[in-house]
């Protein structure tokens, strides 16, 4: 049993020391430029030893992605207590800076991405992302039918719309903050640009007359038909 246990023991050191030089070698100089003999350079270990302990180069890569989910995914997770609070948009700067944290810990995982989309056509990542309206309005539908209750919500809107586009479009502002190396990239220090974010994520950008309703303003007329209308052409997951 002891036997086993160290067995156990070195397999899972082996693994993890190929897992981080995979991450290293990836998201530095891309997958198909990455070969298993440089993988097994940079982990220490046989490329025999590689192709026992993954099969392939392709399961590492999946593997590295598979993990980065099981981080996305963890209840205790900083920004996934924001989600499971549910109180967008009250919540936005504390979205941003709990998103700011998961880019920051996580830079090489998410250059991967990156890397999967250019090389893959998104192959190890389209499931994620083809789940995720789903793992949102799981989250919010409660919150979302008591704003509409209260009458909180513009007519014509759809909150859940807005929780996702914040959600993603903070990622992608850290992404470029962080990962791509373009600090300022809107000419705003990070702090100053997610209030920017927040004003018109909460408030909007055209201005109402008095009156006038929520799709109708000044300079866009509400659509022909009107709200009924709006409402028909919606898609049924809107």
């Amino acid at each position: 049993m002891a036997r086993r246990r160290t067995q156990a023991s070195k397999a899972e050191a082996s693994t993890q020391k190929v897992l981080k030089a995979a991450l290293s070698l990836f998201s530095r100089q891309g997958y198909r430029a990455t070969s298993m003999r440089q993988l097994a350079r940079r982990s220490g270990l046989s490329v025999g030893n590689l192709y026992h302990h993954f099969g392939n180069k392709e399961q590492i890569f999946q593997r590295l992605i598979d993990r980065y989910w099981e981080i996305l995914m963890d209840p205790d997770l900083p920004l996934n207590r924001i989600f499971a609070a549910a109180r967008f948009p009250d919540d936005l700067e504390e979205m941003a800076a709990a998103i700011d944290q998961v880019v920051t810990g996580n830079a090489q995982s998410i250059l991967l991405i990156y890397i999967d989309v250019i090389e893959f056509k998104g192959k190890h990542i389209r499931a994620f992302y083809q789940q995720m309206a789903d793992r949102f309005r799981s989250a919010y539908s409660d919150r979302i039918a008591e704003m509409k209750q209260k009458g909180e919500i513009a007519e014509g809107v759809d909150p859940l719309i807005g929780v996702m586009l914040a959600t993603r479009w903070f990622f992608y502002y850290f992404t470029v903050e962080k990962c791509f190396g373009v600090p300022m990239h809107m000419g705003l220090e990070p702090r100053h640009a997610v209030e920017e974010f927040a004003k018109v994520l909460r408030f909007g950008l055209l201005s109402r007359e008095p009156g006038a309703s929520d799709l109708e303003t000044p300079s866009r007329p509400a659509p022909r038909g009107g709200k009924k209308h709006v409402d028909e052409t919606r898609s049924p997951d809107a």
